[in-house]
């Protein structure tokens, strides 16, 4: 009876090492420096990456522009309505008001901590208005935890994030000539 109960623990133990691990889904964001991996927290806001997904899939964020960019703080993009570079290497003066043609998203708010290189959903004081708009954290900002959801953190590439253009202090880091990302693609590993 023992020897037939570990036999099947030990066959068991075999079985679950023999899984095959699922994968993980990562945006590979294209900068003029150099490819940001960003691994996508599906189990913490689910909603949030299947948006981010199928903007990227449709190559919605390609060409869009950092239009929000803070020294120690963040770098917001994502405005595919606004938000793409024109032929003078611009943006709209309205990036940053706009979205996307999909619905705002329900807040997912988490514990997980704004740290360097985590991803955030922009959004409007409605904590249910999040479209498309994210950013990336240069430094820690706990202040922002439980107020805006994340569902991302950068595992590759943070120097490149690091390099983005500044924006204006006077302009709330608002950049007349942004760096764009010039390709978004969805991964899996």
């Amino acid at each position: 009876m023992i020897r037939s109960l570990l036999t099947a623990l030990a066959f068991g133990a075999v079985m679950v090492a023999q899984a095959p691990a699922m994968a993980k889904d990562f945006l590979a964001i294209e900068l003029k420096s150099g490819t940001v991996k960003i691994e996508l927290m599906e189990d913490i806001a689910p909603k949030h990456v299947a948006q981010i997904k199928a903007i990227a899939e449709k190559g919605g964020y390609d060409g869009v522009g950092f239009h929000r960019v803070i020294e120690g703080f963040m770098a917001q993009t994502g405005d595919v309505e606004h938000g793409k570079i024109g032929a003078d290497g611009g943006v709209s003066p309205r990036a940053g008001t706009g979205g996307s043609d999909l619905p705002d998203i329900p807040a997912e708010f988490s514990n997980v901590p704004f740290d360097r290189g985590m991803v955030g959903m922009a959004r409007s004081q409605n904590p249910n208005s999040a479209n498309s708009q994210f950013f990336i954290m240069f430094a820690d900002g706990h202040f922002l935890n439980n107020q805006y959801t994340v569902f991302g953190k950068v595992v590759e590439g943070m120097q490149h994030v690091d390099n983005i253009k500044l924006g204006s202090r006077a302009d709330n880091g608002s950049v007349a000539q942004p760096d764009q990302m010039i390709s978004v693609k969805v991964i899996s590993e």
